[in-house]
């Protein structure tokens, strides 16, 4: 667990700028070295692998948990074992606190995650 687990979303609708490279850096540095920053630092992003498709699908439904929770919802695509989670806050058109809170609560699912 890290300081981010701790914090819960914030709504956002809009308002509010993106963060900013130099926010994004030490947001980053909070989460799991995976997560990569793209869109032109719009979007972070990260690739899980699992031994099978039970495995990716439980992880999926925790994933959809946490996001209810938050009311923060990810983009997530999968196949038998592998599944792709990206969060934006798409009402600022960037990244927000809220997708590093989602990012490190989706770290915390996977206790050998370093």
């Amino acid at each position: 667990m890290n300081a981010l687990t701790e914090k819960h979303c914030k709504p956002c609708e809009g308002g509010t700028e993106p963060m900013d490279a130099a926010q994004i850096r030490d947001y980053q540095q909070q989460i799991h070295e995976d997560w990569e920053v793209g869109g032109d630092g719009t979007l972070i992003q990260r690739e899980f692998k699992f031994r099978n498709y039970y495995h990716t699908t439980a992880f999926i439904n925790a994933v959809a948990w946490i996001a209810h929770q938050q009311d923060h919802h990810p983009d997530i695509s999968f196949g038998y074992n592998k599944a792709t989670v990206v969060f934006t806050t798409h009402a600022i058109g960037g990244l927000s606190e809220n997708d590093f809170i989602c990012a490190a609560r989706v770290d915390a699912l996977l206790p050998d995650n370093d």
